[in-house]
């Protein structure tokens, strides 16, 4: 194998490792997002509640 060869297995294994790192990311990112807006929902839901709850007493 000469060594233009492993230049170019290189480059491509290293292009693919960024490929699966840059999914792997934006999937975290992903995750990450939908429990930022669960949280949000379930913190708005409590504030609504507590605030309901001060104008049955």
């Amino acid at each position: 194998m000469g060594l233009k060869d492993q230049f170019q297995d290189k480059a491509k294994q290293l292009a693919e490792q960024a490929r699966a790192k840059a999914q792997g990311a934006q999937d975290e990112a992903s995750e990450r997002s939908s429990q930022a807006e669960q949280q949000t929902k379930t913190r708005a839901d409590r504030a609504r509640d507590s605030f309901d709850n001060g104008f049955e007493d």
